[in-house]
């Protein structure tokens, strides 16, 4: 069986007041998506800086390719930060150039401008690109060391519909080329489509891994109930299921018998006009694990 690219072992990592990473080990294998989800806290963001080298670890183990992580790491890796502010004064395909030449080991131009779709916009000033296309060119520059390993934090928020689903193409590529992506996300819908294996995040610990199917599978055999947010939580204080009060003001029930919470509501006079009953899917996943939508 072929090792892990990436193993991570007892990770911590402590602030002066917080402990933001409690512990948490898991491994990634070559050619996949592994997708790191979490509420906002959950300390998501501070493991993949630590893994990326950008912050120090408390202690723990980070391997690269069976190895402490060292040089190769830094050469071998491609990151697309969230937040980062393209040169100014330069061409879309200036900018590609300028990264290109700081590696010694370098991917092709032309198969960076046609695996971003940079084509049409080569010639623009970085100051002049919608955010669909700078997400494109940030992804170039992340990829323009022909990296093995890359990571994307959380590369589609903010984008249309369209521009997501270009990213989405694009990482579906990357994949069938063997390359292994790392993927931060507030989109349920792109964590499905994208990943193969999930761990989910919270107060700094990993609380699910494994196969999207085999997640749903263990935790989500049921359907979810959808209420329109009119009544007052102390009204469905007695139901006999989780439920949670979603960010629109919803009321998400998360049940195994729909058709007796169905006749549970009824009695209790509830209003079901606006119902929507629907099989359980990864946000439900998500809500029931850690009692928040992601996006909140």
């Amino acid at each position: 069986m072929e090792p892990p690219i990436l193993e991570v072992r007892n990770l911590v990592k402590h602030y002066a007041d917080v402990e933001a990473v409690k512990g948490i080990s898991f491994s990634i294998r070559p050619g996949t998506c592994f997708g790191l989800l979490g509420p906002n806290g959950a300390g998501k963001t501070t493991t993949i800086e630590v893994i990326e080298g950008i912050l120090p670890e408390t202690s723990g183990e980070i391997l690269y390719k069976d190895a402490p992580r060292g040089e190769s790491f830094s050469r071998e890796a491609g990151i697309q930060f969230q937040n980062t502010e393209l040169p100014m004064f330069l061409t879309v395909g200036e900018t590609l150039e300028t990264f290109r030449h700081l590696y010694t080991k370098r991917a092709g131009r032309e198969a960076l401008i046609a695996i971003c779709r940079l084509e049409e916009i080569l010639k623009r000033d970085n100051r002049k690109i919608s955010g669909g296309q700078k997400q494109r060119l940030l992804l170039a520059m992340a990829l323009a060391n022909d990296p093995d390993l890359i990571f994307l934090d959380e590369p589609t928020t903010g984008l249309d519909p369209q521009a997501r689903r270009h990213l989405w193409e694009i990482v579906e590529n990357l994949k069938r080329d063997g390359k292994t992506v790392v993927l931060t996300t507030h989109y349920m819908d792109e964590a499905e489509k994208l990943c193969d294996e999930l761990a989910i995040m919270d107060h700094g610990r990993i609380i699910a891994m494994g196969a999207t199917e085999a997640l749903l599978s263990a935790h989500c055999r049921g359907s979810s109930i959808f209420l329109p947010g009119t009544a007052n939580d102390d009204t469905f204080a007695t139901l006999t299921t989780p439920w949670f009060r979603l960010k629109d003001g919803r009321i998400a029930i998360q049940t195994e018998n729909p058709d007796s919470s169905l006749r549970e509501l009824v009695a209790m006079g509830i209003d079901l006009s606006g119902i929507v009953v629907m099989p359980q899917n990864l946000e439900d996943l998500f809500l029931k694990l850690t009692g928040k939508a992601l996006r909140n």
